[in-house]
Order: C-alpha cells, then sequence, then structure tokens
C-alpha cells in the first residue's frame, strides 16, 4: 500500500478528470479542477474528503460560473505541507497562494464542513473578499459536548498522528467496504455508491488520513469563533436537518456570533448534503451567487 493517493491509479476515473490540473504554489504542488466561465466560485471540501464531493455539483455551476475546486493540503492528490500548514491560518495563507497562482479572485465562497471555517478565516485576516460566503454544514464553532469542546482532544489527535502506525491502521480498517459505509452512514447521509468507492479509495491511503488527523489536531475554532462578530462579508448557512456530524443547531450559534447570517435549512438531508442533492443545492448557490448583495 503506498501512502498517498496516486493520480495515475487512485485518479485513473477521477469525477471531472478533465478539469483537473496541477499547480505549484504556497511551497507544495495542489490538484484543483477548474470548470466553467463567469464570476468565480470557489469550492472548499471538508477533513477528509476531497474534490471528488463535488463530483455533481460542479458541473452544474460550471454552466453560469468558473469553478475553483482544490483538494486541501495533504488531502486527496495536494501535496501535504509542514506541520504549520495545517492550522487554519496557515491553510488560509496557503489557499490564498493558490488563487494567486491561478490568477482567481472569487466572487462567491463555498465552504463545506471545516472549508467554511478556511473560508471565514481567510476573509477575516483580509486575504479573500468574496461578496458572498456560503457555508455548508459549516464547522464554524466549536461542538458542544463533542471533541472540539475537550481541551484534551487536540492534543489527542496530534499524539495519534505522531505515532505512524496509527494512520497506516485506520486505512488497513477502510480497506473494508463495509467499515466506510457505516463512517459516511453516521453523517446523516446516504451516498450512491460511486461517492463512497472514492471515499474508500482515499481513506485506503494513510497519508490521506493522516492529513485528517493533522487538521484536527492544529485547528483552533474557539479562536475563529472569537472572531466572527468582526465578519462583514455575507454570510449564508446551508444546513442539513439531519446533519449528524455538525449539530444542525449550531447554524443558531453562529448567528448569534453573526446577527445578519441567514439560515436556510435542507430538510431531511445530512451532513453531505451536496453529494445528496447536488441539483438542489446548485439551484441555491446559483440564487444566492445571483442575487444583489447590500451591504
Amino acid at each position: 500500500m503506498t501512502r498517498y493517493p496516486d493520480w495515475a491509479h487512485d485518479g485513473r476515473d477521477w469525477p471531472n478528470r478533465s478539469a483537473s490540473q496541477f499547480v505549484p504554489a504556497g511551497g507544495i504542488v495542489w490538484h484543483v479542477q477548474v470548470m466553467g466561465e463567469g464570476p468565480a466560485i470557489l469550492l472548499l471540501h471538508g477533513t477528509g474528503a476531497a474534490t471528488h464531493s463535488w463530483a455533481g455539483l460542479l458541473p452544474l455551476l460550471a454552466r453560469h460560473f468558473t469553478v475553483i475546486a482544490p483538494d486541501l493540503p495533504g488531502h486527496g492528490f495536494t501535496e501535504a505541507p509542514a506541520e504549520e500548514g495545517f492550522t487554519l491560518p496557515g491553510m488560509a495563507r496557503r489557499v490564498a497562494a493558490l488563487l494567486a497562482a491561478l490568477g482567481q479572485t472569487p466572487d462567491v465562497a463555498v465552504g463545506h464542513s471545516a472549508g467554511a471555517a478556511v473560508l471565514a478565516r481567510m476573509t477575516l485576516d483580509g486575504i479573500l473578499s468574496p461578496r458572498t460566503i456560503i457555508a455548508l454544514n459549516g464547522a464554524l464553532v466549536p461542538i458542544r459536548n463533542g471533541p472540539g469542546d475537550l481541551p484534551w482532544f487536540s492534543g489527542l489527535a496530534r499524539f495519534m498522528v505522531s505515532l505512524p502506525v496509527v494512520p497506516w491502521f485506520l486505512s488497513w480498517q477502510a480497506a473494508d467496504r463495509a467499515t466506510v459505509e457505516r463512517l459516511l452512514a453516521g453523517t446523516g447521509s446516504t451516498l450512491p455508491p460511486a461517492n463512497v468507492d472514492f471515499y474508500t479509495r482515499l481513506l485506503r491511503r494513510p497519508g490521506h488520513v493522516a492529513a485528517a488527523l493533522n487538521m484536527m489536531a492544529a485547528w483552533d475554532l474557539a479562536g475563529l469563533a472569537r472572531d466572527l462578530p468582526r465578519l462583514a462579508v455575507p454570510l449564508v448557512l446551508m444546513v442539513g436537518t439531519n446533519d449528524r456530524t455538525v449539530p444542525p443547531t449550531d447554524a443558531e450559534r453562529v448567528r448569534t456570533l453573526v446577527p445578519s447570517a441567514r439560515i436556510v435549512r435542507l430538510p431531511e438531508l445530512g451532513h453531505l448534503a451536496h453529494e445528496e442533492r447536488p441539483d438542489l443545492v446548485a439551484a441555491l448557490i446559483e440564487e444566492t451567487a445571483l442575487a444583489p448583495v447590500d451591504r
């Protein structure tokens, strides 16, 4: 078993493969997909995923927009950075470097789960200026009574990733497709078999698993929550009512910090709502992206 996903093998039938590019920026080589023409939309996936997560959504948005969708550092086919690159500010700076290398200035930024946190951090730090941020089940505040609220969690994640055997063991577990199916079902989403196949492929690679653990070890969502009241960009919170990963009630917590935030509920959809109903999510993104914004 190789440590990192291999483009020739794991990417042989990757969704939207014809849109893929490999771009050096921020000290690493990125796998990024660019498709369509028009105002630019940036898509950032969440922890443990990759560009396959946008398989159905990307071509729908590309009918009206230039869509930019990278694999985050260490995920999928993007190289892993040094340890600092897994922090929230570090990841934000590297995404900004990629956009500069591509010559793209996104008009709208869409982030799923942890991807929404990267977009918020970029905007707060003045390295991204979208007219709107759309968070799909965004992980923007620490989860109450969950790992993000426990002081030992980041230390535990650091300990786990410091043991080389841990990512290999977790990847060995993912060799059993049923294990991955149970993991994905735990998000509250029901995915097509092809989507499960791509997650299985990635989770069988210990380098990809280590990147997810590194993100969990390095992130400070409490710090982001403290800064969110300064967010001056319109924020739309799309919330799957069946999300079992980020509690739907967290959207109300975010709105106490950003009172202007708008909540859009996605009935009966889970954490991976954009994979379950890319048509519905694309229509909502288009509606938001094309609407006039009153700042």
